[in-house]
């Protein structure tokens, strides 16, 4: 075991304890914390600050794709996290210009990455998935593993690299239970045999955390780090919890920064806030028109029901029938 301290750059004072673990299938097991060592230090969030949402999509890429330490760090430790291993993501694309500007970035792409083993992730922040979303990710899942080029001499099906396709879902509860994390693969449903395939989809339902957020901070697995991190993040009353949680995983930090970053510029920020309520105003015409959509339905509905009738009871007139014979043949009294 090796023990090795220095100081996080994403604070003013504190000091890094890195363990690593020799041994085991896995080589090594790597466990990152961090202390304050300085008494009288001022917290990363101020429960005062209003920050922007890093569950908005194009927040969320904002923070993770910037082409800076911080922000490449943070993408790696929270894959990682999801994943449940250590990866180190040399790439980060968000499928549009990137980086600083924000200007041409557009809402709903997601950040595809590829890691120094040339693996695929692909993430995904989904604030309001829709009743599809577990088809829409099977099917980009089964697209990233086909993205990658085997053609050539000497290349066989074995040179395919793992993929995985990880969506965080924010507002919508998909998987029964209560787990918020689920990883999905290839199995056999019947006899429970997995064909151990290389794709992988990997989910976290925020709107599940209600158990995990009353925890010690000490207790938290990784991923459950993030996953409180992303949903209470602007929650006044959780930020004393939020800054211990940034004190010990240093991605958090590192993310938190980058995010404080962005909020405090105001032509940045301006520009998220308007394409957030472009996405708004978008989805509230598409559902204002269902909604008249199905009003205008019913009103033709109960016209047509109306015309049925009276001409029904015009036939029966025309033939004759009293009130009371069209009362018998309408009730079959």
């Amino acid at each position: 075991m090796s023990i090795g301290f220095r100081r996080n750059p994403a604070f003013s004072a504190c000091e890094k304890v890195s363990v690593r673990i020799a041994g085991g299938k896995s080589g090594r097991l790597r466990f990152h914390a961090f202390r304050a060592t300085m008494p009288g230090m001022e917290p990363l969030f101020d429960k005062n600050e209003t920050l922007l949402d890093i569950c908005w999509d194009n927040v969320f890429k904002a923070v993770f794709t910037k082409e800076t330490r911080d922000s490449r760090t943070a993408l790696s430790r929270l894959v990682s996290a999801i994943i449940g291993r250590d990866l180190d993501v040399l790439e980060a694309t968000a499928n549009e210009p990137a980086a600083d500007s924000t200007s041409d970035r557009q809402i709903r792409f997601d950040i595809n990455c590829r890691t120094a083993d040339g693996e695929r992730v692909n993430v995904e922040m989904c604030l309001n998935p829709d009743s599809y979303e577990l088809a829409r990710l099977e099917y980009y899942a089964a697209r990233l593993f086909c993205s990658q080029d085997i053609k050539g001499e000497g290349k066989t099906y074995a040179d395919l690299k793992r993929t995985y396709q990880i969506a965080i879902l924010v507002n919508r509860e998909f998987i029964p239970g209560s787990d918020f994390l689920h990883e999905f693969g290839y199995y056999d449903h019947v006899r429970g045999v997995s064909l151990g395939g290389k794709t992988r989809i990997l989910t976290l339902e925020l709107s599940k955390l209600g158990e995990v957020a009353r925890k010690e901070v000490g207790e938290m697995s990784n991923h459950e780090l993030w996953a409180v991190f992303f949903r209470y993040l602007r929650d006044p009353g959780m930020r004393e919890k939020l800054n211990e949680i940034a004190a010990r995983e240093e991605g958090i930090a590192m993310a938190g920064t980058v995010l404080m970053g962005i909020s405090r510029n105001e032509a940045e920020r301006a520009r998220l806030e308007s394409e957030y309520k472009y996405e708004l105003d978008l989805q509230s015409k598409l559902g204002g028109a269902k909604r008249e959509g199905l009003q205008e339905g019913r009103l033709e509905g109960r016209l047509e029901g109306r015309l049925e009738r009276d001409s029904q009871l015009l036939a029966f007139l025309n033939r004759g029938y009293t009130v009371e014979d069209i009362r018998r043949e309408l009730t079959g009294q």
